[in-house]
């Protein structure tokens, strides 16, 4: 059967707005007929990838750009100064057309040098496999006897923890796809939530009191508050066949746990400074299907004066864990929480209670029955 791991938190978020949509409001939803904020799973996953460096080596980590010809061309002089940088620029371009990407150049204005070919769209490639890439153009003596097979070789073999996690869609050739191993919810308010407003005004510095005596610049912005359930799960058979690697899958896995509990968007971060940890995070080990407790939220929890909404938001997502488990037999196979001290009591039926840094601990301890051996593609097997 098929190991999945998912993750689920509760997280207080104070006045902010850490992602908002085109009109500069929160992004919000309407769940069960009533408008909640959102926070978007692109926010989410991008917030984790930048966080990943906090954890795994640049080395495992990939690039999305369209810019990938440029990319590997600057790779191949630093490996060789010697190499002149349009040269190297003309290998990558034939290499990456070898590959089946369609590449196009940049218009540029009168007088401006001509730029490198670009993709039309964000291409995920992981560093490990641009340094292979630009490594093999240098010993290559003619780039054109290359065949397509032998580009795809370097760049669909020894991915990036975070393509492996994530996923690649290359439109120009599928067979460069990387099926995404981690799926991941956008987080939704368990209340009732709508957008305030902020009124600012700022006062010029230089300003004398006979020239100006109101504010030099006056604006608004949207804030919300809420508390929010998160929601992510990993399909860990999935991690295996795209990195090849138990070391590789844990050390994965470990910094998806590590960011999914730490990282957050930081959008107008400077101006309302909602750096919360959640207060409950509870992960479960599967074997059947993931599981959300989204559901448990439906019904928009409402706070009656005295009441703590959180130990509330808490109590419910125990009850549906539990319920999940009573109806239809899909208990996980080990399961833990974290939480603070306060809602400790509202939490039973979620797992073992643990902290954040035990609660890791035994996740990977319990990967180690659960994972397959090391695929001949790995680089780095135990």
């Amino acid at each position: 059967m098929t190991t999945f791991i998912d993750f689920h938190a509760l997280h207080t978020l104070a006045p902010s707005n850490v992602n908002r949509g085109e009109d500069g409001s929160p992004k919000s939803a309407f769940f069960g007929g009533v408008q909640r904020q959102r926070i978007s799973s692109q926010a989410l996953k991008a917030a984790q990838r930048k966080a990943f460096s906090n954890y795994l080596d640049s080395s495992e980590l990939g690039v999305r750009t369209k810019r990938i010809v440029e990319l590997v061309a600057r790779r191949m002089t630093q490996i060789d100064p010697d190499i002149d940088l349009d040269d190297a620029l003309a290998a990558a371009g034939q290499a990456m057309e070898k590959a089946g990407f369609k590449l196009t150049s940049p218009k540029v204005k009168k007088g401006e040098d001509v730029k490198p070919p670009t993709a039309g769209y964000l291409v995920f490639l992981g560093e490990h496999q641009v340094e292979r890439l630009a490594r093999l153009l240098l010993e290559t003596e003619d780039v054109k006897a290359l065949t397509k097979k032998d580009v795809h070789t370097v760049l669909d073999t020894e991915h990036a923890i975070d393509v492996a996690l994530f996923g690649r869609m290359v439109a120009d050739d599928a067979a460069l796809n990387v099926d995404a191993s981690a799926q991941v919810a956008h987080a939704l308010g368990v209340h009732a939530a709508v957008p305030d407003f902020d009124y600012y005004t700022a006062v010029d510095d230089m300003s004398r009191a006979d020239e100006e005596t109101g504010a030099g610049m006056i604006g608004t912005i949207e804030m919300v508050s809420s508390t929010m359930y998160r929601y992510a799960t990993v399909n860990v058979d999935q991690l295996m066949a795209n990195l090849g690697s138990r070391a590789a899958v844990k050390r994965a896995l470990e910094a998806f746990a590590s960011t999914f509990i730490e990282a957050l968007p930081s959008g107008k971060q400077n101006t309302f400074a909602a750096h919360t940890l959640p207060e409950v995070v509870a992960v479960a080990v599967r074997d059947r299907r993931p599981v959300s407790y989204a559901n448990a939220f439906e019904t928009a929890i409402e706070a009656d004066s005295g009441q703590n909404r959180r130990k509330l938001a808490a109590r419910s997502l125990a009850s549906e864990a539990s319920a999940v488990a009573e109806t239809y037999g899909l208990s996980p196979l080990d399961e833990w929480v974290a939480a603070v001290p306060s809602l400790q009591d509202d939490v039973e039926g979620l797992g073992d209670k643990v902290n954040t840094r035990e609660l890791i601990e035994n996740l990977l301890e319990a990967l180690d029955s659960a994972l397959p051996a090391d695929a001949t593609a790995g680089r780095d097997g135990e």
